[in-house]
C-alpha cells in the first residue's frame, strides 16, 4: 500500500491497476477519477435479506455499477436518468480521519456521483423503515469545502416509482437499443414540443424500413441525449 500520511483527511482506493492508495484527501479529490474505480470493499452480506450485493448495468457510464440492496439499485436508476450526472460508482473511496479523542474514524460512501459541471457527491442510501445516521463524515467531513465534494442522503423511493423506473430501465441497455434509423426519426420528430399523434404519424413512414423490435419505439435505450432517454 501506497501511504502519504499528514493529513487530517486521508482517502484510501483502488487505483485502475488494482493496487491500493492511501493519500491526502485534498490532493486526491482534484486529481482521481472515483467515478471509474471499482469497490474499495465489498457490499457486506447481511444473512436473512431476501436481496443481497450485486450490480447495476449504466446506461451513464457503459458498465456495471457496484451495489449493496435492492434499495440502492433503486437510487441508482433514478441517478443513472439523471442528465447533470456523467459518472457513477459503488463504494470508490474510503475517507480517514480523527475525532476529537484522536480516535481513527472512516466512512465509505454507498454510492458516488459526478455532475456535469465537475462537482461530486457521495450518498448514502436509506432502506425503507430504516433510518441510518450520517455519521461525522456527513456532517462535518471535507464536504463542499474541498473542489465541488458534496453529501447527500438518498430517500427510499416510493413503490410505484421504484417499479415503474425498473421497468423503463430495461430498455436502456444497448441490447434494446432499436433500429438506429427509427431513433433517429423519433429524436428528430419530437426536437420541438408537438402532440404526440402528430410526432408518431411523421415517424411512421420511416419505420417501415427497420427490421422488427421488440423495443416500443427505439429511443428508451442508452441514448441519453433527449428527455427520453
Amino acid at each position: 500500500m501506497q501511504t502519504d500520511t499528514g493529513s487530517e483527511w486521508e482517502a484510501v482506493f483502488v487505483d485502475p491497476v488494482g493496487q491500493v492508495v492511501q493519500q491526502r484527501w485534498a490532493d486526491a479529490v482534484l486529481a482521481v477519477a472515483f467515478e471509474e474505480l471499482e469497490p474499495v470493499s465489498a457490499f457486506p452480506v447481511v444473512p436473512g435479506r431476501r436481496w443481497g450485493p450485486g450490480q447495476w448495468w449504466s446506461a451513464t457510464t457503459g458498465r456495471h455499477v457496484a451495489c449493496g440492496s435492492a434499495a440502492m439499485r433503486a437510487q441508482l436508476m433514478v441517478l443513472d436518468r439523471d442528465p447533470e450526472v456523467v459518472g457513477l460508482a459503488g463504494r470508490p473511496v474510503r475517507l480517514l480521519w480523527r475525532d476529537a479523542r484522536g480516535q481513527v474514524r472512516s466512512w465509505v460512501p454507498q454510492l458516488f456521483a459526478r455532475h456535469r459541471d465537475g462537482t461530486a457527491a457521495g450518498r448514502l442510501s436509506q432502506h425503507p423503515g430504516r433510518r441510518r445516521p450520517a455519521g461525522a463524515a456527513g456532517r462535518d467531513g471535507p464536504g463542499g469545502a474541498q473542489a465541488g465534494w458534496g453529501y447527500r442522503r438518498l430517500e427510499p423511493l416510493e413503490k410505484t416509482l421504484a417499479a415503474n423506473l425498473k421497468w423503463l430501465a430495461g430498455y436502456r441497455h444497448p441490447r434494446n437499443a432499436g433500429c438506429p434509423r427509427l431513433a433517429a426519426a423519433v429524436r428528430e420528430a419530437f426536437a420541438q414540443p408537438r402532440p404526440l399523434i402528430e410526432g408518431a404519424e411523421a415517424v411512421a413512414t420511416r419505420s417501415k424500413s427497420c427490421p422488427p423490435s421488440s423495443t416500443p419505439c427505439g429511443t428508451e435505450s442508452y441514448d441519453r441525449s433527449g428527455d427520453a432517454a
